[in-house]
Order: C-alpha cells, then sequence, then structure tokens
C-alpha cells in the first residue's frame, strides 16, 4: 500500500546514500597519499620535511648533548669505551632516523594498506554489492496498516537520520585521516631528532606509536563499515511471525546500535593518535 511504500522508499533512500559513499570510502582508504588531489599536496608535504630536516640535524646534536649531561655525572665517566660506544651508536641511529625516518614510515603505511584491501577484497563489499533493505522488511512493511504506519515514520525518518549522519561521520573521518598522515610526513625529522637523548627519546615513540594509529585506523574504519553493512542488509534477529511495527522497530534499533557502537573504536583511535602528535 501507499504508506508502506513511503517507509520503503525512505529507507532504501538512506541506504543508496550510505552505499554511495561507501564506494567513496572504500576509494579513499586504497587510495596512496602520493597521488591523492593528483600528488599536489604530498609534494608540498615532502617539502615541507626536506626543510625541516635541517631543523632536525641541529636538534639532534642538542637533544645529544642534553642526554649525555643528564646520563653522565663526570667527564671521567666518558672515558669508558662501553659508555662511549653507546652513545656514538645511539647518535648513528638517531641520524639515520632523520634521514630515513620517512622511508620507514612509508614501508609501514603500504604494509596496513595491505591489510586494509585484503579486509575489504575478503569482505565482499564492493561498489556493486551494497547494501539493501531486507527482503522480509520489505514483506512486513507492505502489510501495514495505516494506523501501525504512523509511529513507522517516525521510527523511518531516525532510521534515516541515523544512516546519513553515518555516511558524512565517516567521510570526514577518512579525510581527516588522510590530512593527518600529511601532516606526520612533514613534521617527522622533529620529533624524530629527540632518539638522540635518552631523556628525550620518548616523545619520538609516542610519535611513532601514534602515527601507527593513524595507520591503523583505516583498518578500523573498514571494519566498522563492513559490520554495518551486513547488518543493514541483514533481517532483525526477532521472531519472523511477530507484527510488522515490532520488526521495523527491531531492524532500526539494531542499525542505530551499530551506528554508536562503530564510531567508538574510530573515535578512540582517533584520539589516541591526536595525544600521541601533540606529545611529539
Amino acid at each position: 500500500m501507499f504508506f508502506g511504500n513511503w517507509i520503503i522508499e525512505n529507507l532504501n533512500s538512506a541506504l543508496e546514500t550510505w552505499n554511495e559513499k561507501l564506494a567513496e570510502i572504500w576509494s579513499l582508504l586504497t587510495q596512496d597519499p602520493a597521488t591523492f588531489r593528483g600528488g599536489g599536496i604530498w609534494q608540498v608535504m615532502l617539502t615541507i620535511n626536506d626543510a625541516l630536516k635541517a631543523i632536525g640535524y641541529g636538534l639532534l646534536v642538542l637533544f645529544f648533548a642534553v642526554g649525555v649531561v643528564k646520563t653522565f655525572s663526570s667527564v671521567s665517566e666518558l672515558k669508558r669505551p662501553e659508555p662511549a660506544f653507546k652513545l656514538f651508536i645511539r647518535f648513528i641511529l638517531a641520524k639515520a632516523a632523520v634521514d630515513y625516518g620517512l622511508d620507514l614510515m612509508l614501508s609501514l603505511f603500504a604494509i596496513v594498506q595491505g591489510m586494509v584491501s585484503t579486509i575489504i577484497s575478503n569482505s565482499g563489499m564492493t561498489e556493486a554489492a551494497g547494501s539493501s533493505l531486507p527482503q522480509e522488511i520489505i514483506y512486513k512493511i507492505e502489510d501495514v496498516g495505516f494506523l501501525d504506519s504512523i509511529p513507522l515514520w517516525a521510527v523511518t525518518l531516525l532510521g534515516n537520520l541515523f544512516i546519513t549522519v553515518l555516511s558524512f561521520v565517516m567521510i570526514l573521518t577518512v579525510y581527516a585521516r588522510i590530512f593527518r598522515l600529511y601532516m606526520y610526513t612533514a613534521i617527522a625529522p622533529v620529533p624524530l631528532s629527540t632518539f638522540a637523548g635518552e631523556p628525550t627519546s620518548s616523545i619520538g615513540r609516542n610519535f611513532l606509536r601514534s602515527y601507527a594509529g593513524v595507520c591503523l585506523e583505516g583498518a578500523i574504519i573498514a571494519l566498522a563499515c563492513i559490520i554495518f553493512s551486513v547488518m543493514a542488509s541483514s533481517p532483525p534477529a526477532v521472531d519472523p511471525n511477530v507484527e510488522a511495527v515490532t520488526a521495523v522497530w527491531s531492524y532500526i534499533g539494531e542499525l542505530g546500535a551499530s551506528v554508536s557502537t562503530g564510531k567508538k573504536p574510530v573515535r578512540g583511535f582517533m584520539w589516541n593518535s591526536a595525544i600521541g602528535m601533540a606529545a611529539a
């Protein structure tokens, strides 16, 4: 009937919006930052990275001197070969981190991108296989009378709002991840130079740890999208003999729950990454 068709069209419209955004999310998650928007932003970040290496070398010497002063109480301790050799090795490794840190970060990013591609390809979620309204729900809605359709209108509008908001939240999260990858690339020489001194090395470790969190955030986003898409295409976990209102309420409720729980791990990774970057 007309009312049932309006409810179905409303839910299908929300799922179509989700499918469109999901295809864009897959494209962004699997895209190399070096090719994003033609690669112009990446080239600017590399230029900044090269310029900050000079500052990184200066800080390298400063942090090394601070580490020597903090670690050794007298000059006589430096005359022993073991401590002097350890300091020499630390300085060499710290310089290598400034010189080749970007290559290490790109290798880590490539590994995580392989994980993301594997997750997406094995999930079966492609542009041609998006989410769709379960047939059981369609049958239930088509049998709804006028009075029963009134509360379903409100529930459907709420579900449409949930799905639409989730779509844009995920898109913004993916774009934010790309921007943070650019920022980490640009400032890398400065926090990596802190490895030259033992007291300041925690800054470099926090920087690498938070960068790894940003990379892994792509896998978390992919998993959250996959879980929501599968749940949206599955009938609710209720008795098929129940009334249509109960079945649709359960379906919308499960979608709302997946929206709430799906955003929590993504926000957690973003928050931890932001803390690590601020510490760096």
